[in-house]
């Protein structure tokens, strides 16, 4: 009887690990509601964006349509992920954005161009920020290791 209730439990322990595919498309909490493009990527993305809506005040087109383009501009910004300083100023992007939206809303179209190119530029800078910070990581490396073989830096 040990041996039957013994080999009950095995079997049901391996039909419920074997019923899950290991290369199965499973999300775990906010992994997978952002990191779908790479930093760079969700620059060029966001910035694109921020063109449609600065197009669609310029084509004189409906503050409904302006106000969705500001609002995937926002959504498209959380793929932006790549450390604390980058994040900060991507706050202050959005920031802009968020102001643009909010003369839209009022029917400033003058301080929501202004707001518009005011973001725009606050997410190229963005870019050289990523590659600074790359550059970071390799300046901050040697003298790590020079301090744990006790060399001097140069």
């Amino acid at each position: 009887m040990k041996l039957l209730k013994h080999a009950a439990v095995a079997a049901t322990l391996a039909l419920s690990l074997g019923s899950f595919s290991a290369t199965a498309d499973v999300c775990l909490g906010m992994a997978c509601m952002y990191n779908r493009m790479t930093p760079v990527e969700g620059i060029d993305a966001t910035r694109g964006q921020i063109s449609e809506a600065l197009k669609a005040i310029t084509d004189n087109a409906g503050a409904e349509a302006i106000v969705g383009n500001i609002k995937e501009a926002l959504k498209l910004s959380k793929e932006i992920n790549a450390n604390d300083k980058v994040d900060r100023n991507r706050n202050r992007a959005n920031d802009s954005l968020k102001k643009a939206r909010g003369a839209v809303n009022s029917g400033d179209m003058a301080k929501a161009t202004e707001q518009l190119k005011e973001a725009e530029k606050r997410f190229a800078d963005l870019k050289s920020m990523l590659d600074l910070s790359l550059d970071d990581r390799v300046s901050q490396q040697t003298p790590m290791i020079n301090r744990i073989l006790d060399t001097p830096d140069r």
